[in-house]
């Protein structure tokens, strides 16, 4: 029996570390993950991990760490810098990086990507009032360009029709678009008092209102729609997979919907993990069904 390399250990040890991020942080993302295969699940968490960890720095772990705006910018530029080295050479010594660099290099993902990424990341620590132009590339380097990087996981499904690519391309970016919009619409509180962030244009959240919200909610649920055709051309786990996802965040934006405005103000907005289960197993026994008839 051969033995494992000491790479191929570390590696097995840099994935497995990541694997506990997403379901530290996100019971949506990690339920929707189980319905995975095992090396697209180990892939999507790999990409996860390293956008969680971007993240964290920038939405206040830093701060709460004693760092200021400067050193916690130094802690994103070495985050990155690690990241674009572990693309080159494959090995990182931070696991999170080194588990997305096995990821990206299997799968074709490059800093085409990674860069907006951190750039996105990086204005939220200079935060200003965003116009919508400057919305608009927040919003793909912190979102769309994450959705590319599961694609790309995805096309290498063996079930993935990638005969036409935009339309998988267009999916990808408005679906990310929609989750990253029902987080700012979510996070309103917390952005505004504990970040002092509100990112959408004109929206003074201290006076925030329901033809706000309801224009806002509008805009989601187009991303939402926008997105299902491409979904549909996806191997058959990652659209199970990725239908659960949507069919989660399509139930937070009804919930925000129902939300009164001025209550947005208050706290986070959840849907509870028991309605989640129940959408879990309507998404398990439709893709039943239409598999049954097909």
């Amino acid at each position: 029996m051969k033995h494992p390399t000491a790479l191929h250990r570390y590696t097995t040890a840099a994935v497995s570390s990541s694997g506990k991020i997403i379901g530290e942080y996100s019971t949506s993302f990690g339920l929707a993950c189980r319905f995975l295969g095992k090396l697209a699940r180990r892939d999507i968490g790999n990409v996860y991990a390293l956008v969680r960890l971007a993240d964290e720095i920038v939405d206040g772990v830093a701060q709460e760490a004693g760092l200021d705006v400067n050193a916690t910018a130094g802690e994103l530029d070495r985050l990155e810098t690690q990241t674009e080295a572990a693309l080159t050479t494959g090995y990182s010594t931070n696991l999170v990086v080194h588990a997305f660099a096995t990821t990206a290099r299997t799968h074709g993902i490059s800093t085409e990507l990674t860069r907006p990424f951190f750039r996105s990341m990086r204005a939220d620590l200079y935060y200003q009032q965003h116009t919508a132009a400057s919305l608009q590339e927040y919003i793909y380097g912190s979102a769309e360009v994450v959705g590319l990087m599961c694609l790309a996981v995805f096309r290498n499904m063996p079930g993935t029709d990638t005969s036409d690519d935009e339309l998988l391309v267009t999916s990808a970016r408005r679906l990310g678009a929609a989750f990253q919009k029902v987080n700012f619409l979510r996070d309103l509180a917390t952005d505004y008092q504990y970040l002092g962030r509100c990112y959408f244009p004109g929206v003074d959240p201290e006076a925030f209102g329901e033809d706000q919200k309801r224009e806002l909610v509008a805009e989601i649920r187009a991303d939402l729609a926008a997105a299902t055709p491409g979904m549909r051309k996806l191997d058959p786990r990652a659209r199970l997979s990725v239908e659960m996802a949507h069919r989660l965040f399509s139930e937070l934006t009804n919930t925000l919907d129902q939300r009164p405005a001025g209550e947005l103000l208050s706290g986070r907005v959840r849907v509870n993990n028991t309605r989640k289960l129940a959408i879990a197993a309507q998404t398990v026994s439709t893709a039943l069904l239409k598999k049954q008839n097909s």
